[in-house]
């Protein structure tokens, strides 16, 4: 905490005690203030201007201050100022309290909470910018609710203090109004219980249901609004169509036909998208063979002799497609139409919030309605505008896979997990792999120990990493492909035979007319869509890499289930999707696995974590598969057990890493899995390890010392001192 905040945190906290010191909470009672009524309504008398402008200032004070008494004070209001007055001084100085108060909380907690709880609060200020004024005016109408409370809890939010200042005070006008006009009769008020008794209670209650109300009534306002441009169908073809075959689409139509749903799917290429044809499946098969030739060139390590790899690219090329046509029926049209999902080979473009007109590969061209429409278009291989890139008919994730020749010279532009992943699985297979990462290290959105270990791992592969290498320009000189990059000033000439562009990702909407609906996409190509996944539209919806923010398929599958709840009965009830715990992997050698924060995140954030890390060295399956390089760091709320973050880095990460998350995602600690049961020998022992670790750096030092007096006195070995020690400490 700055200065600022101390210094300020200090006056209101010698404010305080000043008021406490001076029996302020006495003195603002009801009693008293009848007891002394006669007086003070004799001295405002002579004194009105003055006492008015007092009586602002105090009640400014106690507001500000969050101290006891506002009540009391706004019915001294009408007893000492009548109604007109009481109501206008009360009002004004009751919203100058709440702001200063409000203010305060937030100048003095807000951007430690937003370090912290970084998610929660952006999460929370959508939600407040959408729908604060509503959520404020329901508080403020209903005085069930403490005041002083509403005003803390909404400094801590994004809302803007004009909003905030202008909706208090109108919102807590009818509630003053009350108290006011009850104390013109301050006399014949027994109790505070006597202004808000049961029936004002209930009344408040009900006007507290305005704001709601009006909340539908603007939803119904702004639905028309933005469908204004368009006739909405009298009835639909389908309850819900869906854009696009790829994971994120064909999970959204099997959750549809689960539920008895009349559901069309569209694909324009191929059904499984980007993750069975060009994704996943292809890259896992090729790291597979890679992995497999890496054992025999070391199978010294198992006590065999090593075998010379000279493998047949057009063969292990082969087997990825065989692998492809394996998996293939599981993501068919025939299946899904024995599912109940009416498939469509075709491309569509929007007409309507409701339409769309589908080309089909056949030529032929349909119109089809739906109640509610999901984007589910996946993305594809961004390539950067490097001058002269174009002309080495670069490779990207989505074309490598019809390569027949193995480059010798393969060049790699990026350290993501794609560029990370084909860069090792090249090397291994023999090609010369140059890998050129633009910033200081590899998967730069983990930790800088689990960037050094990979990047150790692949200089052992014989991949050439060149870090902080910019690609500048490309050209072909002397019949021979170069590339330049700018590294500290130099330029640095790569030659090379292909190239492989994996710099990133953009989502596909080529073709789909949104501009016809009035949707822009992102200069990433993805759409944006709400918590609830909608486009602009309440029911047209979007999810996958199309979505965003991830771009895994696991993402994508679990955005679907939310887009298709949402498209089928997001009329009766809506889901925000939840990104709480998102586990991923990158499929090196080692593995890279992590769900949740990890210590560098902690440490921007400013979350107080313990780290407990384990060697992977230590884990008998590992020795006893020569696999011994890898370690887990699991990172734990200060002094608890709860998990906030996971990281593996090793052989089977990925497997490893699934107890993890589902103790996270279920609110399970380390103290569980250590209790857990593990088989032996396998590599999730590994995780009761680790936890068995944080453990044993948590024990209760104070009672093992008293145990371990305890022990040494029931074997009767020690001295009387020692049993003297135990009676003492017991």
């Amino acid at each position: 905490m700055n200065q600022k905040k101390i210094t300020i945190l200090t006056v209101i906290v010698a404010l305080i005690a000043v008021f406490i010191a001076f029996d302020g909470h006495n003195l603002l009672t009801l009693e008293n203030l009848q007891r002394h009524q006669a007086e003070i309504n004799q001295w405002i008398a002579s004194h009105t201007l003055g006492a008015l402008l007092g009586f602002i200032v105090v009640y400014i004070a106690v507001t500000a201050l969050s101290l006891p008494g506002a009540t009391i004070l706004t019915l001294a209001a009408g007893a000492f100022f009548g109604n007109l007055y009481g109501l206008g001084a009360a009002s004004v100085a009751s919203t100058i309290g709440a702001s200063l108060a409000f203010l305060a909380a937030r100048f003095l907690f807000r951007d430690t909470l937003k370090r912290r709880y970084a998610d929660t609060i952006d999460r929370m200020d959508k939600g407040i910018e959408k729908d604060g004024p509503f959520y404020l005016a329901t508080l403020r109408l209903v005085p069930v609710f403490p005041f002083f409370l509403i005003n803390l809890a909404m400094g801590l939010t994004g809302m803007k203090l004009r909003t905030y200042a202008l909706v208090s005070w109108v919102a807590m006008m009818p509630g003053t109004f009350v108290y006011v006009n009850a104390g013109t009769q301050l006399a014949q008020i027994k109790s505070v219980g006597d202004v808000a008794s049961p029936s004002v209670l209930i009344s408040f209650a009900l006007l507290g249901l305005f704001p709601l109300i009006a909340k539908v009534v603007i939803g119904l306002i702004r639905r028309r609004r933005v469908y204004r441009n368009f006739d909405r169908p009298t009835s639909f073809d389908y309850n819900l169509l869906v854009i696009g075959g790829g994971s994120a689409g064909l999970v959204s139509a099997y959750i549809a036909a689960a539920v008895k749903a009349k559901v069309v799917l569209i694909e324009k290429h191929k059904m499984g998208g980007d993750c069975l044809n060009t994704g996943c499946v292809p890259s896992k098969a090729l790291i597979q063979s890679a992995k497999t030739a890496d054992t025999l060139r070391h199978a010294e390590r198992y006590g065999l002799e090593a075998v010379p790899v000279k493998g047949s690219f057009a063969k292990i090329m082969s087997r990825v497609k065989r692998v492809i046509a394996e998996v293939e029926p599981h993501d068919s049209p025939e299946r899904y139409r024995k599912l109940g999902v009416e498939c469509i080979s075709g491309e569509a473009r929007f007409v309507s919030p409701w339409e769309v007109e589908v080309t089909t590969s056949d030529g032929n061209t349909l119109r089809l309605t739906s109640r509610s429409i999901i984007i589910a278009t996946g993305g594809q291989p961004a390539v950067p505008p490097i001058p002269g890139l174009a002309d080495m008919s670069p490779l990207t994730s989505d074309s490598l896979w019809e390569l027949e020749t193995q480059p010798e010279r393969l060049l790699v532009l990026g350290g993501g997990p794609i560029g990370s992943e084909l860069s090792q699985a090249f090397a291994r297979l023999g090609s010369h792999v140059v890998q050129v990462e633009m910033f200081d290290r590899l998967l730069a959105k983990e930790d800088t120990d689990v960037s050094e270990f990979v990047l150790q791992a692949f200089k052992a592969d014989g991949v050439e990493v060149l870090l902080s290498h910019k690609a500048a320009e490309f050209a072909i000189e002397d019949g021979e492909k170069v590339a330049y990059c700018e590294h500290n000033g130099n330029r640095v000439r790569i030659p090379f035979d292909e190239v492989i562009v994996a710099v990133g990702r953009a989502g596909n909407t080529a073709g789909l007319n949104l501009q016809a609906l009035g949707i822009e996409p992102e200069p990433n190509g993805t759409v944006p869509v709400g918590e609830d996944l909608s486009v602009v539209y309440p029911n047209v919806f979007a999810c996958g890499d199309v979505a965003g923010p991830y771009q895994f398929t696991h993402a994508a599958a679990h955005q679907a289930w939310y887009a298709a709840v949402n498209g089928l009965f997001g009329q009766f009830k809506r889901f925000r999707v939840d990104y709480r715990v998102m586990p991923w992997v990158t499929f090196t050698a080692p593995e890279v696995a992590r769900v949740g924060l990890s210590e560098a995140e902690a440490k921007t954030q400013g979350v107080a974590v313990d780290v407990t890390r384990y060697d992977l060295g230590e884990l008998d399956r590992a020795i006893a598969e020569s696999r011994t390089g890898g370690f887990i760091k699991v990172l734990t709320a200060k002094g608890k057990d709860k998990i906030l973050g996971a990281v593996v880095v090793g052989p089977q990460a990925g497997e490893i890493l699934c107890e993890f998350t589902l103790a996270m995602k279920h609110g399970l600690g380390l103290n569980k899995i250590l209790g857990t049961i593990h088989p032996y020998p396998t590599w999730n022992e590994a995780a009761k390890a680790t936890a068995g670790q944080w453990k044993q750096a948590n024990a209760p030092q104070g009672i093992l010392r008293l145990l371990e007096k305890l022990h040494g006195w029931r074997r009767g070995k020690d001295s009387s001192d020692t049993a003297q020690a135990v009676r003492g400490e017991l």
